[in-house]
């Protein structure tokens, strides 16, 4: 990350001596036990989306925590694997609303300008939510931050609470805010289903002269 143009812009949003305190934290987690994503993923997401290419942000909670699903993107997993739940429910929004997509891996959509941000970098094994309020909110916080500094507009799409309660963080008035339910099982059927979020960021992004995604590729 050290040479990713997000670099200086999130090291300013936080306390002196942060970044040390992730390397020592990740030098602890990563010795004791098996955590997801493997190490050179945990940035993965802002090395393929770089700051000015950012259109969208999609933020997820943390990364998947079964073997070899985590790839430092939010909800996607390699084409290899069955799409969990989640990635199955947006999979099938997306077909409702703009089509099929057939693949599980969502780097394409990265390297369109989605930024798919956890807000909780890793995960260890089997354990969801494992490391959360240990030291990633206030990294990924600064990344919404910095990005809410954009003069270009953004789209963030925010599914479920926990996404949503990052709402407050989103202050210009230049960007978007797509919320709605998560798309879970337990919650796609409450407002997830229907909300049509692909079609309504490139209805956005038409209307502010920028390139739109194109999400079935």
């Amino acid at each position: 990350m050290q040479h990713s143009s997000w670099h200086d812009l999130i090291k300013a949003e936080l306390p002196s001596g942060y970044y040390q305190k992730i390397n020592y934290f990740m030098d602890k987690v990563y010795q004791e036990g098996i955590v997801y994503p493997p190490r050179d993923k945990v940035f993965h997401a802002i090395q393929v989306t770089a700051y000015e290419e950012v259109k969208v942000v999609i933020l997820g909670q943390d990364p998947y925590h079964g073997p070899n699903q985590a790839q430092g993107l939010s909800f996607s997993v390699p084409d290899s694997l069955p799409a969990p739940p989640s990635l199955q429910n947006i999979l099938k929004e997306l077909a409702d609303d703009l089509g099929q997509r057939n693949s599980h891996d969502l780097t394409s959509w990265a390297k369109q300008g989605v930024l798919l941000l956890n807000a909780c970098l890793t995960v260890p094994q089997h354990q969801a939510n494992g490391h959360a309020g240990q030291i990633w909110e206030p990294f990924t916080d600064a990344i919404i931050k910095v990005i809410n500094q954009k003069t270009s507009p953004v789209v963030f799409i925010l599914w479920g609470s926990y996404a949503r309660r990052k709402k407050n963080l989103i202050s210009n008035p230049k960007h978007l805010v797509l919320e709605s339910a998560h798309p879970s099982p337990l919650s796609a059927y409450r407002g997830f289903f229907g909300s049509r979020p692909f079609s309504k960021t490139n209805d956005f992004l038409n209307q502010q002269n920028l390139s739109t995604i194109d999400w079935l590729k």
